[in-house]
């Protein structure tokens, strides 16, 4: 016991007695250079040239809950990047989020996003509420425009069913960390024209989860059809989209 107060004592104050919840903000006021907005590009870098981009994300409400999907496939300019990369992920029990940009701090934002929720459950004792956790992920977004304004922009969607009003929800962003709620249905993406336009004829009010899912997959497939950056489904490597609910 003595050897373990003593590690304690050597830890830096902030991881001892931290005064926020966000764990966000900590890291930020521990080590900034670790958030992905705090990157810098190397010089003579030609901004999201040749760089992995990860494209159409789609998601419907039906009553009591909300599906999400995502193709697969990442490109770099007329390039195919990665057929099979995931773009649609848990952020906790109740909520989903993709995204849509530059790959990589795509993925980073993600999994700050998804740590960012549980250090506020862990600390607090409870999770946040849907806003909260919008709001959130506003923040966090707000935080990679010097990158997005370099031409590394992420623009994620979440998704989540909300407790209190048994019902899903659907909140969209740009790249400044403005957030909008949207209505039924939304698409992100180089696709999202083509997928959003399969989505208005699809969507019905009394759609099941099976039928919310299928919608969104004959949205990617009409997407992938049009959009050379969406992959539609591949029987030969077996690879779909993948689709939260």
């Amino acid at each position: 016991m003595a050897s373990h107060d003593s590690r304690i004592g050597r830890l830096p104050g902030l991881f001892t007695s931290p005064d926020t919840s966000s764990f966000s903000e900590f890291l930020g006021a521990y080590s900034p250079g670790l958030l992905p907005g705090s990157r810098s590009l190397p010089a003579g870098a030609r901004a999201g040239e040749d760089l992995p981009h990860a494209t159409t994300i789609v998601t419907v409400t039906y009553p009591g809950g909300v599906v999400m999907a995502g193709d697969r496939r990442a490109t770099a300019g007329n390039v195919i990047a990665q057929r099979d990369i995931e773009k649609v992920f848990r952020a906790d029990e109740f909520s989903a989020i993709a995204m849509a940009g530059t790959a990589g701090i795509g993925m980073e934002l993600v999994r700050l996003f998804q740590v960012e929720l549980e250090h506020y459950e862990k600390r607090e004792g409870r999770t946040l509420s849907v806003e909260g956790k919008a709001n959130r992920l506003a923040t966090l977004v707000r935080g990679n425009l010097g990158m997005a304004m370099q031409g590394l922009a992420v623009v994620p969607l979440f998704a989540a069913y909300d407790e209190e009003r048994d019902a899903g929800r659907i909140f969209s962003y740009d790249p400044a960390g403005g957030r909008y709620e949207e209505r039924e249905f939304h698409s992100i993406g180089s696709g999202s024209v083509f997928a959003r336009g399969a989505l208005k004829k699809l969507w019905r009010g009394d759609l099941s989860a099976q039928d919310a899912a299928l919608v969104c997959v004959q949205a990617l497939y009409d997407a992938a059809d049009d959009d050379s950056a969406t992959g539609g489904p591949d029987l030969s490597r077996g690879i779909f989209p993948v689709v939260a609910t």
